[in-house]
């Protein structure tokens, strides 16, 4: 074992390995991968806003501080640190991979698994939220917050573990023959583990869902409300973007296990379905605020304060004079003068509560 470790400091186990299973080692940047690589992190850039953005929203107004609306936020943090691990891949990749120690190759894949690991952790925690909340189960009342804290906490650590694992042993620096064509340092074995782990997950969490279909479609459907409803569709949407974002990816793994190595061509055009993939990171913000018009406003919020401020600036930069400034009223006239409303209206499918 120690001289497994020893290897992870060694710059030309990398080259190793992809030699063995690549076609060819020609990684030179040409015009055509700088335009891509700077397409995905400007994407990456923009996932990063938009969850950072969906983050602040639901910190800063306690209306969002419900079990729903905390599940949601987790996912949005992972899908913020995918943001980030895939800019660190894109800027990782090409000619740069091949002057890459292990221990680097591996914190650069690691980190992608376990965001991956985190999303799917968490559209279970969701899924379990919103079969408890139909079927008017109390599990996550006040006095039992912690659970739902604990299981973050936990669905967090499994993912670290998950994507830690080939760092702390399982993978393939000794065994040419068991490594990956796709990730050239984890062992097939690793990776059909990962990918079987996350399919038996997605599996459970469509079987939540239509347990949960049919409990609203039988005598029992009293039980949930317009809004109970209105966000089962949404994150009934978000668990199929990221079926339909994904399933490529994984199903590329699943050959990449099945194929000996050089005989799948396609394998060498896995980068193409992992870019497809980032696109469930994008979506996923794009769905809450589409759904929630209260979270809508909520998100939009920095972005109006921004503009504002950025007229405020152009017209002392111009000298256009502002708005002229009123004296100030008395409070029993702005009492008159202002209502303000008590309580957030809802909108039946438009509001996510």
């Amino acid at each position: 074992m120690g001289s497994l470790y020893s290897e992870y400091l060694n710059p030309e186990k990398v080259r190793e390995h992809y030699n063995y299973t690549k076609e060819t080692l020609d990684m030179q940047e040409t015009p055509a991968r700088k335009v891509a690589s700077a397409f995905i992190i400007l994407l990456c850039c923009a996932i990063v806003v938009e969850n950072l953005l969906v983050l602040v929203a639901v910190a800063r107004n306690s209306k969002f501080h419900s079990a729903m609306y905390l599940f949601l936020g987790n996912l949005a943090a992972s899908d913020l640190l995918a943001g980030v691990a895939f800019v660190a891949n894109t800027l990782l990749s090409g000619s740069v991979t091949l002057s890459l120690t292990p221990l680097q190759w591996f914190a650069r894949e690691g980190s992608a698994f376990i965001t991956l690991s985190a999303s799917v952790f968490s559209l279970l925690a969701i899924a379990i939220e919103r079969h408890v909340a139909i079927a008017k189960v109390k599990l996550y009342g006040s006095e039992k917050s912690c659970r739902m804290l604990m299981l973050i906490g936990a669905s967090w650590f499994i993912s670290l573990i998950l994507g830690g694992l080939p760092i702390l042993g399982w993978n393939c620096l000794d065994q040419l023959e068991t490594c990956s064509t796709v990730l050239p340092l984890y062992a097939k074995y690793y990776v059909l583990c990962v990918v079987t782990i996350f399919s038996v997950i997605l599996l459970a969490i469509v079987a939540l869902y239509v347990r949960i279909y049919f409990v609203v479609r039988s005598s029992q459907a009293d039980v949930a409300g317009p809004q109970t409803l209105a966000l089962l569709k949404t994150v009934t949407i978000v668990l199929g973007v990221f079926i339909v974002c994904w399933l490529p990816a994984f199903s590329i793994l699943l050959l990449d296990f099945a194929c000996p190595v050089r005989a799948c061509p396609v394998l060498y055009k896995a980068h193409y379905f992992f870019a497809f993939a980032t696109l469930n990171s994008l979506l996923n913000p794009v769905i809450y605020t589409w759904r929630s018009r209260d979270l809508r406003r909520e998100v939009l919020r920095p972005l109006q304060c921004w503009q504002r401020g950025t007229r405020v600036a152009s017209r002392r930069h111009s000298g256009t004079p502002g708005h002229r400034l009123l004296p100030l009223r008395s409070s029993s006239s702005l009492e008159r003068g202002l209502h303000i409303p008590t309580s957030p209206t809802f909108v039946e499918g438009n509001t996510v509560v």
